[in-house]
């Protein structure tokens, strides 16, 4: 089978699939009404990006308290965002006559440990559930719910510190935004796939559900921080907190779940917050908002304030762009040349998407994302 890259089209973006050679099926992981593609081939799958394997700990069952914490938050309502209620906002502490009471608790950043993907938590659901096509990103082709020929018995990648040069640089670019953990070790309390044939069937469906809720999450934990969407926070917050409820629910109600309705609820929020921020920037900012980009040279341009959501920057070339207060949520950034661009101050960009752009010392970066390994030795 030919290794071709292919640009993703507008059908992708609507169905949520991630370009990949031959058409090879993607996880639909979407965020807001474009698609988050920086994870790239089919449906990405493989282990954290730092450069070693992560050593993994033993993994225990969830004490009774935590798991009836977690059953707490279960209602009956349809599945969806609405109705549900969830402990994230808030935190207990005692009145002056020993009484808890609730005061509000500092809103989840993207560095919250329930964003960050824990491999030694996680039963390695990504080298497992999620598909992947031969391509110029993976070195074989995959079905969904077959453990990658890579996998070693303690859930550790056997070629981990050598991905790129293996040929599975998509693994490289994938982010499962803390959903690894959770399925495994909140949802299935711990179990492992290969004890139940069934519990494996089910986990494997509701991983991809699961990581798509939790990349909302990341995105409204983002929107929470910008001061130009200060007026916004409540409804970032009540949103924040119903979406991290249904996260937390039993299988059968994250597989019911209308995932399209609850990204488009979230993204009406994540779109007002990301067009207070953009306001923010000098001039009238450019709108590119699903343009097709590719290979674009756009070296040197003023693009700050710019709506990039779900564009195709494949391989375009923003040498020293000023991107500043930009939008990227879902830009597809494979290939793309940011040596000496500024992206300080953009929203919703993730380490994904620059794991898989080129870049150099002098690409400038939001707080909290780094300069990848891949990219020149000085940035490390």
């Amino acid at each position: 089978m030919s290794r071709q890259r292919r640009k993703s089209t507008p059908q992708d973006r609507e169905r949520g699939a991630a370009p990949g050679s031959g058409g090879g099926g993607a996880t639909g992981e979407a965020t807001g009404d474009e698609q988050s593609r920086p994870a790239v081939g089919a449906s990405a799958a493989g282990a954290s990006t730092a450069g070693a394997s992560p050593t993994r700990k033993p993994r225990h069952r969830r004490a009774a308290a935590d798991r009836s914490a977690s059953t707490a938050s279960k209602t009956s309502s349809t599945p969806g965002i609405r109705g549900t209620a969830s402990t994230a906002g808030t935190a207990t502490t005692a009145d002056t006559t020993g009484t808890p009471a609730e005061r509000p608790a500092p809103h989840p950043t993207p560095a919250h440990p329930d964003l960050q993907a824990d491999c030694a938590n996680c039963f390695a659901l990504c080298c497992v559930a999620l598909p992947f096509s031969k391509s110029s990103d993976f070195a074989v082709t995959k079905p969904a719910g077959t453990p990658c020929k890579n996998l070693q018995g303690d859930y550790r990648c056997g070629i981990h510190a050598d991905l790129r040069t293996k040929g599975f640089s998509g693994c490289t670019v994938f982010d499962c935004f803390g959903a690894g953990q959770k399925v495994s070790q909140v949802t299935f309390i711990g179990e492992d796939w290969r004890g139940s044939k069934k519990a494996a069937r089910q986990m494997f469906a509701v991983f991809p559900v699961v990581r798509q809720l939790q990349e909302l999450l990341r995105y409204l934990a983002e929107a929470l921080t910008l001061d130009a969407a200060r007026s916004l926070q409540g409804e970032l917050l009540a949103s924040y907190e119903r979406v991290d409820a249904l996260t937390r629910q039993d299988a059968d109600t994250l597989l019911a779940t209308d995932v399209p309705t609850v990204r488009g609820e979230v993204n009406t929020l994540l779109l007002r917050a990301g067009d207070l921020h953009r306001a923010q920037a000098p001039g009238r900012p450019r709108n590119h908002r699903g343009a097709d980009l590719f290979g674009a040279q756009l070296a040197g341009a003023d693009l700050r304030g710019a709506c990039l959501r779900g564009a195709i920057l494949i391989a375009a070339d923003l040498k020293g762009t000023d991107l500043r207060r930009a939008d990227l949520i879902g830009a597809d950034l494979r290939d793309a040349d940011l040596r000496g661009a500024d992206l300080r101050d953009t929203v919703y960009l993730t380490q994904p998407q620059l794991d898989a752009a080129k870049g150099d010392a002098k690409t400038q970066l939001p707080q909290g994302l780094h300069h990848p390994r891949h990219w020149a030795p000085a940035t490390r």
